[in-house]
């Protein structure tokens, strides 16, 4: 038996489970593993018979919740036990009780785990394959770009159970990362971001049993919970569009009269109007998007000058883009608010990651 097997304990939290959920027990205590804390989220009376059964015929540690937290909660319940009652717990591997993961998977987690201390592991599930039920594929594939393209986190599987994290990692991050459902998971990986951990991957068996019918995932509400603050951005940023859009062509019938279309400047023709149209109606927007984002959306409550003054860099940055190519398109499209529209949303999002990444990252 390796030390691994000592030195990390294996967590799974359960709702309403079945006999799978013992025979991986089994399978568990008898490769070595003695340390094992099952969650019971507020399973049904007819269901704790299989809790009760790993406790006296495996010595599982048995933490119950009278009723469905969420996963989230689940887990934290564990980690708090784990740094109160096992301090000498070098890391922990979380697993999913419905089978899916296999023993030779999550001893190389263990392993894993065990050997680096620094960091948070990961076993990705890999969905290539046409067996895996579309709703997984789907699911996965598209959260695995948002969070690339909006977060700068590229991993294979951001929805796996399946993950290793040392101690000082929970005790320091993990253990207060926000979340309550399986929101909780995204959370762990921006957190990790957010932290500079490192994030270690391997590729594991992938598994689903009668179309993966066990899950208690909710296509529909835990991907609100998951994409939260993405939707929060997209819609302080979509009230801001409009804002700008409405200010844009409000200014548009307000000068046009009397400010000129360009004006001669160094040989060249500047579009003017343009121009003062975007600076004004930017202006204004900015204002709103401004607190909409450092209080709603990215929750930084610094007061230093420094935020503002990097946001209006950005702002003035993308004024003077948005209006060299609105002024660009308009030779394309004679229609300079269709213009700004092509413009801004794709401006909007290289925005994202610039404001979360530099403009309100919090300090570590």
């Amino acid at each position: 038996m390796g030390d691994y097997k000592e030195a990390v304990a294996i967590i799974i939290p359960a709702l309403d489970p079945d006999n799978r959920m013992v025979s991986l027990v089994r399978e568990l205590h008898t490769s070595g593993y003695r340390t094992i804390i099952l969650v019971d989220d507020g399973s049904l009376v007819s269901n704790r018979k299989y809790f009760k059964t790993c406790k006296e015929q495996y010595g599982c540690k048995v933490i119950r919740h009278i009723v469905n937290f969420g996963k989230g909660i689940a887990l934290k319940s564990a980690f708090n036990y784990i740094l109160e009652s096992c301090p000498d717990m070098q890391g922990v591997v979380t697993v999913d009780c419905d089978g899916q993961h296999i023993l030779k998977d999550i001893d190389t987690c263990a392993k894993m785990t065990y050997e680096n201390p620094d960091k948070l592991i990961l076993g990705c599930r890999q969905f290539n394959d046409s067996e895996i039920p579309l709703r997984s594929r789907f699911g996965n594939k598209l959260t695995r770009q948002v969070i690339r393209l909006l977060c700068g986190i590229n991993v294979s599987d951001t929805q796996t159970g399946l993950r290793g994290l040392p101690t000082p990692l929970i005790a320091n991050y993990f253990a207060n990362t926000k979340g309550e459902r399986f929101e909780y998971e995204m959370n762990m990986l921006i957190a990790a971001k957010d932290n500079m951990i490192p994030i270690k991957e391997f590729p594991i068996e992938t598994i689903y049993l009668d179309e993966n019918e066990s899950s208690h995932f909710n296509p529909f509400r835990d991907s609100i919970r998951i994409y939260k603050v993405f939707l929060k951005f997209m819609l302080s940023s979509l009230f801001s569009f409009f804002i700008d859009i409405m200010l844009f062509y409000l200014f548009g019938l307000m000068l046009r009269s009397f400010v000129p279309e360009k004006v001669a400047f160094i040989g060249y023709a500047i579009p003017f109007l343009t121009l003062l149209r975007t600076v004004f109606s930017r202006l204004l927007s900015s204002l709103f998007n401004f607190f909409m984002n450092k209080k709603q959306v990215f929750k930084n409550d610094s007061k230093s000058p420094v935020i503002i003054v990097k946001y209006y860099t950005l702002c003035v940055i993308q004024l003077l883009l948005s209006t060299f190519f609105v002024n660009y398109l308009q030779s394309l499209i004679p229609y300079a608010t269709i213009c700004k529209c092509i413009v801004d949303s794709i401006l909007f999002l290289i925005s994202f990651q610039i404001q979360r990444e530099w403009i309100f990252k919090k300090e570590s």
